[in-house]
């Protein structure tokens, strides 16, 4: 980790352009123009500290649009920092961030309307229905009733809470809970969601049914990255990975690409470390 007083950070990892750099290549007159090559989510040199403690350590990350990307690391490695600045919802101490081109800190309204997020251990509007908070999402992005309407009814089904729907939120199961708060970040359509620990505390049941509605919506155009501490359950769901410690990006590409060979899990901790040798425990054995 690098020392308090070595700050800022360096740029971590090899230099990347910035979006801005993404040139918008035309084909010639008469035909279509290529869509721009800008990732949907770009960070670069993104730092924060803590007092003494550095949370992030100037990262640099690029999310392909259309992809679903896992961001995965130990506790307290920076991930929530990370993507709460990246969400606009932490300013950075150093550092960028851009959402399909968007700076978010330049334009962060923007950049915001392209975003829906789902954050750690989201507080929510507990004594309204599953109905009212998501028609409540609806109404703050300024979308009309008729609309609102419509898309709540279609989130509720699609989260199989369409019978739950007048239940206060207090009263929702963990896995409820959780589903209600993806309604609501997906309520107007965004581009890009990010989601911080989505199945923690989530039964298996539930999981699936994230899982299923998440899929369809990457393979719909949208981008998804999402954090996680299981290792498998990133393998097989995610197309793309980075692994994060002490603030630092220690690999990032396709799965197949960091895991190289090996299972995620054995990549990650051999990467992160960490892994202690169960001695002096002898007086365990049983026989």
């Amino acid at each position: 980790m690098t020392s308090p007083d070595a700050w800022p950070p360096a740029d971590s990892g090899a230099a990347s352009p910035a979006p801005s750099d993404y040139a918008e290549q035309i084909q010639p007159a008469g035909t279509a123009a290529v869509p721009p090559l800008a990732p949907a989510l770009a960070v670069r040199g993104l730092a924060k500290r803590f007092g003494e403690k550095i949370a992030v350590n100037g990262v640099n990350l690029d999310v392909p649009a259309g992809s679903f990307y896992g961001l995965v690391g130990p506790n307290g490695a920076g991930k929530t920092t990370s993507l709460s600045m990246a969400t606009g919802l932490l300013r950075p101490d150093y550092g960028q961030v851009w959402v399909h081109g968007v700076d978010v800190w330049a334009q962060p309204l923007e950049a915001k309307r392209l975003m829906g997020v789902l954050p750690d251990g989201v507080r929510l509007f507990d004594r309204l229905t599953g109905e009212q908070l998501v028609t409540y999402a609806g109404l703050l992005r300024g979308m009309d009733r008729e609309t609102v309407a419509g898309r709540v009814a279609d989130l509720l089904r699609a989260m199989d809470l369409t019978n739950d729907a007048g239940t206060l939120v207090v009263d929702y199961s963990a896995g409820m809970t959780k589903k209600i708060a993806l309604a609501s970040a997906l309520i107007h359509a965004p581009k890009l969601l990010v989601l911080d620990e989505p199945f923690e505390a989530v039964d298996p049941v539930s999981a699936a049914n994230i899982r299923d509605i998440l899929h369809d919506y990457v393979d719909s155009g949208g981008t998804v990255i999402v954090s996680s501490h299981v290792m498998d359950l990133v393998q097989r769901m995610c197309d793309h990975v980075a692994v994060i410690a002490n603030g630092n990006v220690l690999a990032a590409g396709t799965v197949d690409e960091v895991r190289a060979g090996a299972s995620l899990e054995d990549r990650f901790v051999q990467l992160v470390g960490g892994r202690n040798q169960a001695e002096g425990l002898e007086w365990l054995r049983t026989s």
